[in-house]
């Protein structure tokens, strides 16, 4: 972070555009974190506009070292070196998904694998993994209409935390929107209690600004 100027990288993984709660309260998450503001960046990553898959042609081109790596195989990496520079750019990192048959969208999985870099979003040292992207902490906004969060069915939360730890993001909240189908209103309105918790914390630690800012 340099003097007041922030960025916020916001992903959004719902494929609704229309009448998606993740969407909704991510709008309302990145305006708590300051996003009227004019020192703060947001950066927005849309995957329902689609997003690259991993195959055999980016494994190889991705282990190949970047000296030796053809033109096509510098192709081959565009969209995920720019979905890293995305992460490492980012001081505030909004992730709002919904869960999808008890786990994370397809295209949030595509994301997870283009930017699960060796040696630059993480490195493997004494048969241990360290994330590379320090300084940064993420808010995880999960939604589902019958699925629960932290239950045996839920395969969605605990893999986000996991990845962003793996990478070396280590400061995650998650606010958990699920159960939408049994109490819509009060799932929704807890939420927002949350979010407006999440960003008072932020604002007395001294790491975010407020709208009025």
């Amino acid at each position: 972070m340099s003097g007041l100027h922030r960025n916020i990288l916001r992903i959004d993984a719902s494929m609704r555009r229309q009448k998606s709660v993740s969407r909704m309260l991510a709008d309302e998450m990145v305006v708590a974190l300051g996003a009227r503001n004019s020192s703060v960046n947001v950066i927005n990553r849309d995957l329902a506009a689609g997003i690259g898959i991993v195959n055999a042609a980016w494994i190889e081109a991705e282990r190949t070292s970047e000296e030796n790596r053809t033109s096509d195989q510098r192709a081959l990496l565009t969209q995920s070196d720019a979905l890293v520079a995305e992460l490492q750019a980012a001081d505030d990192i909004v992730i709002a998904t919904p869960i999808y048959n008890f786990s994370v969208p397809a295209a949030l999985k595509a994301w997870i694998d283009l930017i699960c870099r060796d040696k630059i979003t993480f490195v493997y040292e004494n048969n241990s993994s360290r994330g590379l992207l320090s300084n940064k902490r993420a808010t995880v906004i999960v939604t589902s209409g019958g699925t629960l969060a932290d239950r045996d069915i839920d395969f969605t939360t605990s893999y986000i935390q996991h990845i962003l730890g793996f990478i070396g993001v280590n400061d995650v909240t998650m606010v958990d929107v699920t159960g939408l189908s049994n109490n819509r209103s009060k799932v929704i309105d807890d939420a927002r209690q949350e979010i407006n918790a999440v960003s008072t914390r932020q604002l007395a630690n001294g790491r975010s600004l407020s709208v009025a800012e």
